[in-house]
């Protein structure tokens, strides 16, 4: 039944706004550091960080500064970090190979951040593009991205992240049938417990630019992901692959990007109730640091906003670099 609101002056919606006590006990959605999934970009080297230039404040750390940083991350309450890796180039080839080697620069970090706090869940990114010579989520063949050949690569990269140690797998190149050859691989293999978080409403995004720079897949990048990743004006389509995906083992689902996207939060959550997740991606994030830094917003609240609109629109967490700020100023 929809409520009836009293006539003005009896139903005055100012009461309930006046003081910092009454609007904390009316306040509907609540944010906290366990909320966050906090990404981060691994490189090789020793005792080294390199500043991304299009992502102000972000820096890709070496394997010992990342098991530091997931130090940090978990006094600061944060339960997740997801790891991507900055692949040199003489490492980017046809075949992929480094995506499935054991000893590759992410799962020496998925390793080194379990022995530093085992308590920290590990995501990391499946998709071929930080080891494609192309640039390429997936195998190019003839000027095509292939699906059934690439889902095969995929199930190798999974089955070595969870041998290294992950908690959670992020399939995040939009291939058809990844989740459940991935799913039937683990099984098989013995890991039972490891969770799929499944990039699954990822959209072909003009958001996702300082991310490509951080990894290193800009100037590798030929053509276009529009064949694989979704088509921005649709959103129908968003429900039949989270529907989809669900059938096939993933146990959490991820929209991509974030806030131009929160519609399909809001939706995918109202159709199917389960874990849902958003990615504040690196585009999102680098508008909101430019106008900070030309003064044109106030960075802390702008930071909090943007996130609270995710937990509004019916994320149960999100993927967000802002994640040790936001959590420092929740903590207090």
């Amino acid at each position: 039944m929809k409520p009836t609101v009293a006539p003005f002056p009896a139903a005055r919606f100012r009461r309930l706004r006046g003081t910092p006590a009454l609007r904390a006990l009316v306040r509907q959605t609540h944010l906290d550091a366990s909320d966050f999934i906090w990404p981060v970009f691994v490189m090789a080297g020793h005792d080294d960080e390199t500043p991304i230039a299009s992502m102000p404040g972000v820096t890709r750390k070496t394997v010992d500064r990342i098991a530091q940083a997931a130090r940090e991350a978990h006094a600061l309450g944060i339960p997740a970090m997801c790891i991507f890796p900055y692949t040199a180039m003489a490492f980017r080839t046809e075949d992929c190979a480094e995506a499935w080697n054991p000893d590759n620069i992410a799962n020496r970090a998925i390793r080194a951040i379990k022995d530093a706090v085992p308590e920290m869940a590990v995501m990391t990114d499946i998709a071929l593009d930080p080891y494609n010579i192309n640039g390429h989520d997936g195998f190019v063949e003839d000027g095509e991205i292939v699906n059934d050949r690439t889902v095969a690569a995929l199930v190798r990269m999974a089955l070595a992240q969870a041998a290294a140690g992950a908690d959670i797998l992020g399939p995040s190149d939009m291939m058809d049938g990844r989740i459940g050859a991935m799913r039937a691989a683990l099984e098989q293999e013995g890991h039972q417990k490891v969770a799929i978080l499944s990039y699954a409403a990822k959209y072909a995004s003009a958001f996702y630019g300082p991310f490509r720079d951080a990894v290193g897949a800009s100037a590798a990048l030929r053509g276009d992901k529009n064949t694989y990743q979704m088509d921005p004006a649709n959103s129908d389509e968003a429900l039949r692959l989270i529907e989809r995906d669900l059938m096939e083992g993933a146990d959490m689902v991820m929209v991509k990007p974030g806030m131009p996207y929160l519609d399909i939060c809001r939706r995918v959550k109202d159709s199917f109730g389960v874990p849902t997740f958003a990615y504040q991606v690196s585009g999102e994030y680098a508008m909101m640091q430019a106008a900070i830094a030309n003064g044109w917003l106030d960075g802390p609240k702008v930071m909090m906003e943007s996130l609270m609109c995710f937990k509004r629109a019916g994320c149960d967490g999100i993927l967000t670099y802002f994640a040790p700020e936001a959590a420092r100023l929740l903590n207090g």
